[in-house]
Order: C-alpha cells, then structure tokens, then sequence
C-alpha cells in the first residue's frame, strides 16, 4: 500500500520554509508559495492517525495514548516539549460506516464534548489550528510524518522490549491525503517502533519541527493500562450533549429508563464522580451482537442467531424481564430471525435514526447512542473480542454497575462460553 493511503483524514497545518526542514528555525511559520510571515508561534502540533481498515472504536482507543502522551508533555519541564498540542484530526468515512455519502469532514464535537476533553489533555479541534495559524489557506507540507512500524524480529520472537528506530521508507517520500489536494510532506521515514506512546517523547526531543504526524498510531501502547490516568483519560471522554439528549429521549419514551428510577448519577463534570458499583439499570437487557466484519474474521467465534436467542431468554427470565435493546450491524433478515426465535412476549426494540439524524451525525453518532443506551441497561451482553463492547464495558463501569451484569458475551456454544477480561474502574 502507498504512503499516502495511511491518511484519510484533513490535515491543514504549517510547513517548511525551503527544500528541507534544517532551513526552517524552530517555532517559525513559512509556507509552500515561499512567505514568511515572521511570526514564531509558541505551540508544535502533533497528529495522529492509524490503518484506515480500522473502526471508530480503535480510532477512540488510540486518542487515549495520544491523550496521555499529550498530558505528559504539558506537564513536562522542558520547554521543548510543554508547548505541544494533540490536533483532532476530523473523522472522514471509515471502513464500518455504511452511509453513502461524499467525502466529509466530521469534527469530534459532533461525537463527543471537547470541552471535557480539553480538560484532560492539551487538545484542539482541526478549526481551532486553522485559528491559531492566520494562513491557513495556504498548500501546505508537514514537517516530518512517521510511518509507523512494528519490529518483526518482535512480532516473530515474543520477546517485546521498548525500542525505536528512525529508517528510510522504502517507497516513495511524498505523502499526500485522500480527499485534500493542498495537503503533503517530503519528509516521511518510516519509524520502528515498540513501547507505550510516551516513549516518543525521546523522538520529540531530538526534532525540531512544529508539525509532526504518526501514521499506524495503533502501534503505540498504552502508557498505563488499569490504573487512575487511564481511566481519568477514559472518564474524560464524554460524549456530545446532544447525542446524550438523544439516547436519554429513548430510553425515557421507549424502555422506561430513567437515571433517578436506575440509580444512576451523572455529576456536570467527570472529575467530581465517585466510586460506586449499585447502579440499577433500566428494566431491559443490552445486547450488542456484531456480525458483518466478524463472519470473515471470526467466524468460528460466533453464534447461530438461534443460540443467540436462547441466551437471551436466560438472562430475560433470570432478571424478570421482557424488553430487550438490540444493538446490530446484522442483515434485516438475522434481526428478524432473532425476533422468531424469541419468546412470543419478548419486545425487541431497535434505535432506528431518522435520515436528518444520520445525515448530520453519520453512522458514528448512531453507534455512540446505542452504546449509552447499552450502558444503562439493567443487564449487558456484548460480542467477545469487540472494540464496540469493550467501550460499553467501560462506560457501565464508570456508571457503577456491578460486575457480573456487565462483564458478558455472547458464547458459541455451551461448550464454548469465554468470559471477557474485567479491568474494574480505579479512582
């Protein structure tokens, strides 16, 4: 795959001033058509972005290393480094959206509250760097991007140690972006890299360019896996007001949710919640069954909708209920299979977006409200190994729901019933 196939995303930001980057002072602002403003800008960018074959909730996961790194940075006592900041690149169409649309350019404010965000980790959106740099309508370069890439002789050994190695790229090394025309580098090197995203800061150190990018960011760790600043970050993002105002609308009109009757307490801001795990949860039972991608990938992993309808009926009797909230990327015809294998007094309900909703809010808003409404519910079952289940877990966990009613997946089979990784919350 070429180069410039890593990126699909906007990335409007300053460039060198001359052929390469050693002409360019450090914190100085010049552009492709020559002009120099003369204005040294105080703050350096970094961008990320990962393999485009990956979904949203990978996408939201890797934010979380870069974030930490981001942090890290802010609170350093270098000047080198304290002044970066964690450019949110707009989302575009990914692989798992099945909307057809244009190309467009999604701002994070329409999924999530920058706000919230912003008071985690030094972070600003793609139109908050356009003000800060008064050209921005220039065509433009970014002065060094990173492919990154694992170690194979790690990979095929086992034998992980933290290490880094700039090395030429084998391909070409301009790089441009689907979808922009006014946005490249000549000055790619492909970086081998294993260890969690801070270690970059030894990179950081040594360069001295304004705007850096790293491609395949999901080779970077996490920092901090489990403890307080993983889950500070994760609490940290919340999701936007007006997807909240969607998912609470449902759950109060359609399932007889509410956050008083399923005691659940959402402070203003995350860093006033408190430790709890007896959060109720609305008179239904979640579940999340992913098939689309997972019949080629794992197939073997999944159930028949049959033995997915069984299992359901378990938890529905065990709980005393009869609502199930179905989240799905499955065919009509499995939606209505599953509707036939289950008991003739179960109410299947579905959040079916109106055209204006998934016009403006794309499939990525769909997905976070069914994910808030999943995490209400008085019991949760998602699908082993998923990124969007996981995301559930974590946000039941932060509600204060008990473990055993959140930490579930759908089994194969009797024979074969894995039960998920719990990482409880720490404060």
């Amino acid at each position: 795959m070429r180069f410039f196939e890593y990126a699909i995303f906007v990335l409007a930001v300053l460039i060198q001033c001359g052929k390469s980057y050693g002409s360019q002072d450090a914190g100085g602002v010049c552009f492709k058509d020559g002009q120099c403003p003369g204005k040294e800008s105080p703050n350096r960018y970094i961008f990320f972005e990962i393999n485009p074959s990956e979904g949203f909730n990978l996408r939201r996961d890797v934010y979380r290393r870069f974030a930490v790194l981001a942090q890290q940075l802010a609170a350093s006592d270098n000047p080198k480094l304290k002044n970066f900041k964690l450019v949110l690149a707009p989302w575009s169409h990914l692989y798992h959206w099945t909307y057809s649309y244009k190309a467009e350019m999604i701002p994070w404010s329409y999924f999530f509250d920058i706000p919230s965000l912003k008071s985690f980790s030094p972070v600003i959106e793609m139109h908050e760097f356009f003000q800060e740099q008064s050209n921005g309508l220039h065509e433009i370069l970014i002065d060094e991007v990173y492919v990154m890439q694992n170690w194979e002789e790690m990979m095929t050994t086992g034998y992980f140690v933290n290490k880094w190695q700039v090395v030429e790229c084998e391909e070409e090394d301009e790089i441009s972006y689907f979808y922009y025309t006014n946005v490249t580098s000549n000055n790619v090197k492909c970086l081998k890299f294993h260890g969690p995203s801070t270690y970059l800061t030894e990179l950081l150190l040594k360069s001295r360019a304004n705007t850096i990018l790293f491609t395949h960011a999901e080779v970077a760790l996490h920092p901090t896996f489990g403890d307080s600043l993983y889950w500070a970050c994760r609490r940290s993002i919340r999701y936007n007001k007006d997807l909240v105002a969607v998912a609470t609308y449902f759950r109060n009109s359609q399932l007889a949710s509410t956050n008083k009757a399923d005691n659940i307490v959402v402070p203003e801001r995350w860093q006033d919640e408190k430790p709890k795990n007896d959060a109720i949860g609305g008179p239904y039972l979640a579940v999340h069954m992913r098939r689309r991608d997972f019949f080629i990938g794992r197939p073997k992993e999944l159930p028949t909708i049959e033995s997915v309808a069984g299992q359901i009926a378990h938890y529905l009797q065990k709980f005393g209920l009869s609502v199930v909230f179905l989240a799905t990327d499955a065919e009509d015809e499995d939606v209505a299979a599953l509707k036939h294998y289950l008991p003739k007094n179960v109410y299947l309900s579905r959040f079916i977006p109106e055209k204006r909703f998934v016009d403006h809010y794309k499939d990525g808003g769909t997905a976070i409200v069914d994910q808030m409404i999943c995490s209400h519910a008085r019991f949760f079952i998602g699908t082993a190994e998923s990124t969007f289940t996981f995301r559930i877990f974590e946000d039941r966990e932060i509600l204060g729901f008990p473990s055993e009613n959140t930490f579930n997946v759908l089994c194969v089979d009797e024979s074969n019933c894995k039960k998920p990784s719990v990482w409880k919350i720490v404060y």
